[in-house]
């Protein structure tokens, strides 16, 4: 048993994709999720049909969360965004954008929870990294530094929230079947110059014993159980879901 009908959570990036999934299974075992999204219509349906709350918001207005106080029981960071250029190519200012996204905000964000969570004596923090929060490639200079960050940031957070019924956990999927995939193709393609089967075969899974792009809701089914009772243990931990990709 899960042990979560009646708690709350908050899904960054919900309204599709990995998101999407994560906000799917959590309802489904009674949780009531707020579905944040700058995507407002996407947030809005999704909310409506797991009976959860829809939260528009541009997480990278950060000083809107800075005096933030969250009330769930349960946080998933999972806001993300790609770009893909060499790192003379790449442009200063979309660094910092994907840095403030994929690691100030969910530090603010979980800074946010972590009152409310030790009050109750039970938390959840699970941040969607990737595996290249363990492993770096080339052209992905902001994504694979936030990634890795992010590994430090949920680490700390299990230290101090341990004491408190409070844990941390990373997943680290490799390439999901999402529109960020869908778009790091037709870049990657761009920056390589071949075709976009070419990098799915010879890039994207080159390293993947399994030769199959991740399911969200594979993804999803590791992040429920994360949250779930069962987890009570599992805390500063990195779970790869990669095909066979890091096992090199």
């Amino acid at each position: 048993m899960s042990g979560l009908a009646g708690k709350t959570a908050l899904v960054t990036g919900g309204a599709g994709g990995i998101g999407a999934a994560c906000a799917r299974e959590l309802a489904t075992a009674g949780v009531h999720v707020t579905v944040a999204d700058r995507d407002e219509a996407g947030a809005t349906a999704l909310a409506e049909e797991i009976g959860g709350t829809a939260w528009a918001v541009d997480l990278l207005d950060v000083a809107a969360l800075q005096e933030l106080v969250l009330y769930n029981d349960i946080l998933v960071n999972n806001a993300g965004i790609q770009r893909v250029a060499p790192i003379t190519d790449f442009a200063p200012e979309a660094f910092r954008a994907m840095l403030t996204l994929m690691v100030e905000v969910p530090f603010l964000l979980i800074r946010a929870a972590l009152p409310h969570m030790y009050a109750e004596g039970f938390g959840r923090i699970i941040n969607l990294s990737s595996v290249h929060g363990l492993r770096a490639s080339e052209f992905k200079v902001a994504y694979v530094t936030a990634k890795h960050a992010l590994e430090g940031l949920s680490k700390v957070t299990a230290l101090e929230g341990g004491p408190h019924g409070v844990t941390s956990n990373c997943v680290n999927p490799g390439y999901v079947r999402t529109s960020l995939v869908d778009r790091q193709i037709a870049d990657q393609a761009h920056t390589h110059g071949i075709g976009e089967q070419q990098v799915v075969e010879e890039v994207l899974l080159k390293e993947s014993a399994i030769k199959a792009l991740v399911e969200p809701e594979e993804v999803a089914s590791l992040v429920g159980w994360l949250a779930s009772s069962s987890a009570r243990m599992v805390t500063g931990a990195s779970y790869t879901m990669d095909g066979g990709w890091s096992a090199r």
